[in-house]
């Protein structure tokens, strides 16, 4: 599998209002786009070309990757000036498919499941669609029956579900045929109409971390961890006697003399002023922040 479609369209309303600065793709985990990671777990997999659909602020696009590329990889940006839904997406991209195997992806997780099962079970059988699971989850309303989804969101009538599905799937080309032209519309019909068939199968990513930051508490929490990158970055400049705990500090930041902040993120070329005091906060403005604050977005 050569090829990988990265969902990068949404809106991001629950990060709201970072995502007035940035796609939520694009916002910054552990000094680089959240994106990044995911594309790195593609390149692993050998994939050799990205394509990405677009909407919310696409200017931020190509000033994230300037070169159209990422580590080598050809990056191909689709605009949606209308939200076309995962299905409409797919087939938005239909002549960059060109007839072969596809990975998707959304473009706004974390995680480190393993991938190339999910594509060898995909390519060495006969289902147009094979989409990765998880045993447990906050939604789990997909049916797998024998390794076969059989049911989705109960649409079908024969089970509420069993399974969560994680958003990562393999597709061979012929589902472009049951995914209608230029219209807003979800894969899940696609996949419904392959259950009926018996042509869409289901694999077990349970070991891994999957994480949606879909929320201000789950991106913070991310960084708690210790093993993504250094907590301060090298090119940040802190002033004396700043007292830094528990914060990750981004790419060419500014920190006042004597400021205090404790369990805070701040983006890239964030600047806090001499003697402020932040607490629990999340600084992605270009505004010099001054004063005492606690639990705001700055």
């Amino acid at each position: 599998m050569k090829k990988a479609f990265l969902l990068g369209a949404g809106l991001g309303t629950r990060l709201r209002p970072m995502t007035h600065v940035v796609p939520k793709p694009l916002i910054p985990v552990f000094h680089r786009p959240l994106i990044t990671y995911t594309m790195d777990q593609c390149l692993a997999l050998g994939i050799e070309e990205i394509a990405i659909n677009t909407h919310h602020l696409p200017e931020c696009w190509p000033e994230a990757f300037p070169e159209g590329s990422y580590r080598g990889i050809p990056l191909h940006f689709f605009h949606e000036e209308t939200l076309l839904e995962t299905g409409g997406g797919i087939k938005n991209i239909e002549s960059w498919i060109d007839g072969d195997d596809l990975l998707v992806m959304n473009g706004d997780i974390l995680s480190t499941l393993d991938l190339a099962s999910l594509i060898k079970v995909h390519e060495s059988g006969s289902n147009i669609a094979t989409l990765g699971l998880r045993s447990e989850g906050p939604h789990c309303n997909v049916a797998l029956e024998n390794e076969q989804v059989i049911d989705m969101r109960h649409a079908r009538g024969i089970h509420p579900g069993t399974h969560q599905f994680t958003g990562i799937y393999c597709l061979s080309a012929e589902i472009l045929s049951m995914i209608p032209a230029h219209e807003k519309v979800s894969i899940v019909p696609a996949f419904l109409e392959l259950a009926k068939l018996g042509q869409i199968g289901g694999h077990l990513l349970d070991e891994g971390d999957w994480l949606d930051l879909g929320t201000r508490e789950t991106y913070l929490a991310v960084h708690q961890r210790s093993d993504l990158g250094p907590a301060i970055h090298p090119s940040a400049l802190l002033g004396a006697d700043a007292l830094i705990s528990n914060s990750v500090i981004g790419p060419n930041c500014k920190i006042g003399e004597r400021a205090q902040l404790k369990d805070c993120l701040l983006w890239p070329n964030a600047q806090v002023a001499a003697d402020a005091v932040l607490t629990n906060c999340i600084i992605h403005s270009s505004n010099v922040i001054s004063g005492q604050s606690d639990h705001s977005d700055l």
